[in-house]
C-alpha cells in the first residue's frame, strides 16, 4: 500500500502560508550508497526548505527546465521545459523563445511552495536560464562549464578554474565558483542585460581562448571530444540560448545525492565535491552562509571579455561550433566529427557540398 500523502506548509508568493501535497512521501528517490543513506522524497522536500532562501536567488524570476525522474535516479529521467500539469494557481510562467523558433510558457520558480511542488512533481535537478522574465534575450549572467576529461583530477579542475578567473577579472568581470555536483566547476559572473545571447556567446568564446592561450597543456575550447585529449573542456556553449546549467544548491542526478555548491575561492579546493551532499549541505550552509548572496547587486559589462572575441577576429579566427540542436549558423565549422571530414566535401563556410 503507498504510503499516505502528507500535507506541507511553505512560504508562498508575498510571504503566505501555502500548502503542498506531497504523495508517497517515504519514496526512495536516492538509494543508499557507501557514501550515505537514502534520500527519500521527504527528505528532499525538508532539504530544499533548508536552502529555500539561497536557492531561490539563483532560480527566483528565471524560466527554469525541470529535470524529472519516474521512479527515482535509478529510473526513467526527462526534461521539462513546458509547465507539468496541474501548476499551483499560486506559480507563474514566462514566454521564451528556443532556437527553432518556437516559443511556449516555462516555468518560473519565485517561492518555497513552487519548489517543492516541482520535487513532488518528481524534479531531482533544476535548470535556470541565465536571463530574467522581463527580458529572455539579454543574459544577465555569464556562465562556463570546465568539464573535466578523463584522467584530470580535481585538482587540475580548480587549476583552471583559478586561470580563468584570473582571465575574467581582467576582463572586468567578477567571477564566482560552485562545484558542479560532479566532477567539474562552474564560474558565472553577473553581467548587465545589454547583449543578446549570440553576443555574450561570443565573449565566452573570448574568456576561453584566452585561457586556452595561457593554460594550452590544462585546457581545451575543442567541440569534439576526440581533439580534447585529456585537457579540461571550456564549455563556451553553456551561452547559448538554450542551455542551462544545474542551480546553484540544486542536487544532482547523481548516485550519493550531490548538490551544486557555491564556493569561495579560498574554499575551492579545500572542499571534496563528493562530501557535499542533500544529507551534509544544510549544516555546510548554516555554518559558512552563501558566498553567492550579493552577486547581482553590481553586474559588471562584458565589454572587455567581448573585446577578446574581436581580437581573435582579427588574427583570423572565427565562429566555433553550436550544439546540434541548433540552426546552422553564419561561418561556423561543419557539423561531422573531424575524423569522418572530407574536406572536399565541405565549402569555405562550412556547409555540406552536394556532389
Amino acid at each position: 500500500m503507498p504510503d499516505a500523502a502528507v500535507t506541507l506548509t511553505a512560504s508562498g508568493p508575498d510571504g503566505a502560508t501555502v500548502e503542498v501535497r506531497l504523495t508517497s512521501p517515504d519514496k526512495v528517490v536516492w538509494p543508499a550508497t557507501d557514501h550515505g543513506p537514502a534520500v527519500t522524497k521527504t527528505d528532499l522536500t525538508a532539504y530544499l526548505s533548508a536552502v529555500a532562501a539561497p536557492m531561490l536567488r539563483g532560480l527566483a524570476d528565471r524560466p527554469v527546465t525541470l529535470q524529472r525522474v519516474r521512479g527515482g535516479i535509478e529510473g526513467e529521467e526527462f526534461y521539462s521545459k513546458n509547465p507539468p500539469k496541474g501548476v499551483p494557481q499560486w506559480s507563474r510562467t514566462t514566454m521564451v523563445t528556443y532556437p527553432s523558433g518556437r516559443r511556449h510558457p516555462q516555468l518560473v520558480i519565485d517561492d518555497e511552495a513552487t519548489l517543492l511542488w516541482t520535487a513532488q512533481m518528481g524534479t531531482v535537478t533544476w535548470h535556470p536560464w541565465p536571463v530574467r522574465s522581463g527580458d529572455n534575450d539579454r543574459p544577465d549572467e555569464v556562465r562556463i562549464d570546465l568539464d573535466p576529461q578523463p584522467g584530470r583530477a580535481f585538482a587540475d579542475v580548480v587549476e583552471a578554474a583559478r586561470g580563468l578567473r584570473e582571465v575574467m577579472t581582467e576582463a572586468g568581470l567578477t567571477p564566482y565558483v560552485k562545484t558542479t555536483g560532479s566532477r567539474g566547476v562552474h564560474v558565472f559572473a553577473p553581467v548587465r542585460t545589454r547583449l543578446e545571447f549570440l553576443e555574450v556567446r561570443h565573449a565566452v568564446i573570448g574568456l576561453a581562448r584566452e585561457l586556452e592561450r595561457r593554460l594550452p597543456d590544462l585546457v581545451t575550447t575543442a567541440w569534439w571530444k576526440e581533439e580534447r585529449g585529456e585537457r579540461i573542456f571550456v564549455d563556451f556553449n553553456q551561452a547559448t540560448r538554450d542551455r542551462t546549467l544545474a542551480a546553484a544548491w540544486s542536487p544532482r542526478i547523481l548516485p550519493g545525492a550531490p548538490v551544486s555548491v557555491p564556493l569561495t575561492w579560498d574554499q575551492l579546493g579545500e572542499v571534496a565535491p563528493a562530501e557535499l551532499t542533500v544529507h551534509t549541505v544544510p549544516g555546510w550552509l548554516a555554518q559558512h552562509g552563501d558566498p553567492w548572496e550579493r552577486m547581482h547587486d553590481e553586474p559588471d559589462e562584458v565589454d572587455g571579455a567581448y573585446a577578446l572575441w574581436e581580437a581573435d577576429l582579427e588574427r583570423g579566427l572565427g565562429e566555433l561550433s553550436f550544439p546540434p540542436d541548433h540552426p546552422k549558423m553564419p561561418g561556423e565549422p561543419p557539423r561531422v566529427q573531424p575524423s569522418k571530414k572530407v574536406a572536399e566535401h565541405w565549402d569555405e563556410h562550412g556547409n555540406r557540398v552536394e556532389s
